[in-house]
């Protein structure tokens, strides 16, 4: 029955996706903040027009929070969906084929910014629940609580978190906002990695100068900035940074070797990325290197001129932004701390150097064993005929961690994207199958999990 609902139903699923999808919902531009807020309010109606109670409109100091629930008895479990409603910039705009906020599908893919983080993959289960309450099939307590600052640290929703603690009680959390290793080898996440995100600006002379009558007598910031970024690795691909690794959980040879037997075929992957060769941390595979190693990258880099022609300027500034995914059991403040000194000192006294902390995460690792997950598992054999393979996600959602802080509850990562799907670049898209499949699989979690 459901899944005929969700065929019969498919064409205007398709076609509300679609209208949240041209809501430019951008938290971390605040020219969008009337979009970001008009997307919650898309998110309420549509709460209700599923049958859910209680349904709100939670104001942070920020971005506003989306609480809906339904209780059906006091007697089954309740489960606690996670997601959220904003989405990253659109940048660079020139390199879409299509309008971001105009989406369209093609080859089977639905392409527009949040298509698949996270837009599309929240809206299968408010379509999941329509779909068990319209068929009477909802067989758990179900609570929702979808925000709008996730892309840019959800630092309102942990205060929001620890305020309801009585309203957000629950059994487990489950969250789609990750990614399987291929429509052929379904997957659940089991481990995220945490976030430290930087930004450092260095500064030279006190005015942009003629790169002629100054050049090689002062300092350019932009040649001081490129050279302190590359001294952040050795040769061995390796954080220089005292203190990075310190804390890092080394996995054993056995756990390596299970975490290798996950399908995964370098070529085809250097195909898709359009690479000759892959690099990183020397002495680990490409699945270890993103999802058990930490990291450290630089996400942007501006300074001086950057026009069409040309300009002959020796900069005043240059800048760049910093991101270092986190492993267990590094903290997310240390590191950011042990950032801050480690490029301060490395700054040459030709240039000041200002270093600023945006927002965190900590890392996180759920259980194999729990009910919630094995329900899960039996979901995906159920409509996809074959056993989930656990993996380790090198992605980052903070708030898992704090859910099980503050909530004392475990998270069930149930994502239907790919890595594929170009999510926070250009181009993103989410496969219309996966979002059909998606909320199939999802109503089945609820079947297996209320037998729990």
């Amino acid at each position: 029955m459901i899944k005929q609902y969700i065929q019969s139903n498919q064409q205007r699923f398709l076609d509300e996706l679609f209208d949240l999808l041209r809501i430019p919902s951008v938290s971390a531009d605040s020219r969008n903040k009337a979009d970001v807020r008009k997307a919650a309010e898309f998110i309420v109606q549509k709460l209700k027009d599923a049958g859910a109670d209680a349904v709100e409109l939670c104001e942070t100091k920020g971005h506003p929070i989306v609480y809906g629930q339904k209780t059906i008895s006091n007697s089954a479990p309740t489960v606690l969906v996670y997601g959220h409603y904003d989405v990253q910039p659109p940048d660079p705009l020139n390199l879409w084929t299509s309008p971001p906020f105009e989406p369209v599908i093609k080859d089977g893919k639905i392409f527009a910014r949040g298509s698949c983080d996270d837009k599309g993959q929240v809206y299968m289960h408010i379509k999941a629940f329509e779909a068990m309450m319209k068929l009477n099939q909802l067989s758990c307590n179900i609570k929702f609580m979808i925000e709008g600052e996730e892309e840019v640290g959800s630092d309102n929703l942990g205060i929001f978190v620890k305020e309801n603690k009585e309203r957000l009680k629950a059994d487990v959390i489950l969250i789609s906002d990750t990614s399987l290793i291929s429509l052929d080898h379904p997957s659940i996440t089991v481990g995220l990695r945490g976030l430290s995100y930087m930004e450092v600006e260095v500064t030279g002379p006190n005015r942009d100068l003629h790169s002629g009558v100054y050049g090689g007598a002062v300092a350019n910031p932009i040649n001081v900035l490129s050279q302190m970024i590359a001294s952040l690795h050795d040769e061995n691909g390796k954080v220089t940074i005292p203190g990075f690794y310190d804390k890092v959980v080394e996995l054993s040879e056995a756990d390596r070797k299970k975490l290798n037997e996950a399908p995964f075929d370098l070529i085809e992957y250097k195909k898709d990325l359009a690479i000759d060769e892959v690099l990183g941390e020397k002495g680990f595979t490409t699945i270890e290197r993103t999802g058990i190693r930490p990291t450290l990258d630089a996400n942007g880099i501006w300074g001086g001129y950057t026009g069409e022609g040309a300009k002959t300027v020796l900069p005043s500034k240059a800048s760049v932004k910093i991101s270092m995914r986190l492993v267990p059991n590094q903290d997310s403040h240390e590191i950011t701390q042990l950032f801050t000194k480690h490029f301060l000192t490395i700054a040459p006294k030709s240039v000041k150097v200002k270093v600023t902390a945006h927002h965190g995460g900590e890392p996180a690792v759920t259980p194999t064993n729990s009910k919630a997950y094995k329900a899960a598992s039996d979901a995906f054999v159920a409509v996809w005929g074959k056993a989930p393979i656990p993996t380790r996600d090198g992605g980052s959602i903070p708030i898992v961690s704090l859910f099980k802080k503050e909530l004392g509850l475990d998270t069930v990562l149930m994502g239907f994207g790919l890595d594929s799907d170009a999510i926070h670049s250009p181009n993103e898209h989410y496969g219309v199958k996966n979002f059909l499949i998606g909320i199939e699989t999802i109503v089945s979690f609820y079947q297996h999990f209320s037998k729990k």
